[in-house]
């Protein structure tokens, strides 16, 4: 929060004749939390949290924070007015919607207040999160606040917002790699969301029938996707949503050889742990069941971690420096 408003502060002293240069990339709106006036941060974490674990996705959830923020969607673009500012993006957003990253701290915002409301009220939070919360929400639809600044504010017109990484790039390079070591390959899609568990069975099903039926190609194949699904939480376990993917996976892939199912994030990091997701094959099950695990309880309790741990089947790579959102990989071979 401090680097946070050193960051307003540089922003707000910038004249017509500067060249503000912002970098931007995942886990920003996290990393750059300036809290709007009646806000403290501790109110902005109970919300955020909430939010993740009724399932909210990447949209509503950033939609709220920049109602709870200073400086996110597009704040930070008028706060450097009238300078010159060229935003350097990283993606870990699906479809790559500049609002969404970040928050979009110097990109126009179309959300409001009111959309703010009904996403509090669609997940049951109103009364769960903090007062403050409620009041500025509540307030703010009622037109007591100023809104985020939309399209067409004259403060950026001197504002350029560039991609420079995405998910896209990512798979794309997974594709080539895959070629290179002799496997049949295809993208399912880089816009891949939903809950984890459910999307995980239709990459399992994919992987079956290329086993039993050489469908939609023979082996050895390889099908990558990659995008960002989310988590409803229901239980008191350790996890994220790559190790919870490949947890549900596992059931369905249980007994085919040579079949296996990776799900990770780019950035080094799934949930709360020091994974960034989990390997599956078609003995994973087994191996589990030897040890007194199964995958049922495990899903349960959104456990996956403590599945994977003694397994030795977690894939831990340290912090990559970077987020594109998630990559699948399934390998028939």
């Amino acid at each position: 929060m401090r680097g946070a408003k050193r960051i307003a502060e540089i922003a707000r002293g910038a004249g017509p004749n500067d060249l503000v240069i912002c970098l931007i990339s995942g886990g920003a709106s996290a990393l750059l939390p300036l809290p709007a006036e009646g806000i403290s941060l501790a109110d902005k974490q109970a919300t955020t949290k909430a939010l993740l674990a009724c399932g909210a996705d990447i949209h509503e959830l950033n939609t709220v924070r920049k109602h709870l923020s200073a400086i996110k969607g597009g704040q930070l673009a008028r706060l450097a007015s009238p300078a010159t500012v060229i935003t350097l993006v990283l993606s870990d957003v699906i479809g790559d919607d500049l609002e969404v990253i970040g928050s979009g701290p110097t990109v126009p915002d179309t959300s409001t207040f009111a959309e703010t409301l009904d996403i509090l009220r669609r997940y049951r939070l109103l009364k769960r999160v903090p007062k403050t919360v409620r009041e500025r929400i509540g307030r703010g639809a009622a037109g007591g606040i100023e809104e985020t600044p939309k399209p067409g504010d004259p403060i950026f017109s001197r504002v350029r917002n560039v991609i420079v990484g995405n998910n896209r790039i990512a798979i794309d390079a997974a594709v080539r790699t895959a070629r290179v070591l002799g496997y049949r390959t295809t993208v399912l899609s880089t816009m891949i969301e939903g809950e984890a568990r459910e999307v995980a069975r239709v990459h399992a099903a994919i992987a079956r029938q290329i086993r039993l039926r050489g469908q939609p190609m023979k082996p050895p194949a390889c099908i990558i996707s990659g995008g960002e699904t989310t988590v409803t939480l229901r239980g008191q376990g350790l996890g994220g949503r790559n190790q919870e993917f490949v947890l549900a996976a596992a059931r369905d892939i249980s007994g085919l050889p040579n079949t296996v199912i990776l799900s990770a994030g780019s950035d080094g990091t799934d949930g709360p742990t020091d994974a960034a997701g989990a390997i599956a094959d078609g003995r994973t099950i087994a191996r589990a069941a030897e040890i007194g695990l199964n995958v049922p309880d495990s899903l349960a309790n959104n456990d996956s971690y403590h599945f994977f741990e003694p397994l030795g089947d977690l894939l831990r790579t340290g912090p990559t420096g970077t987020n594109v959102m998630d990559v699948q990989v399934v390998l028939v071979g």
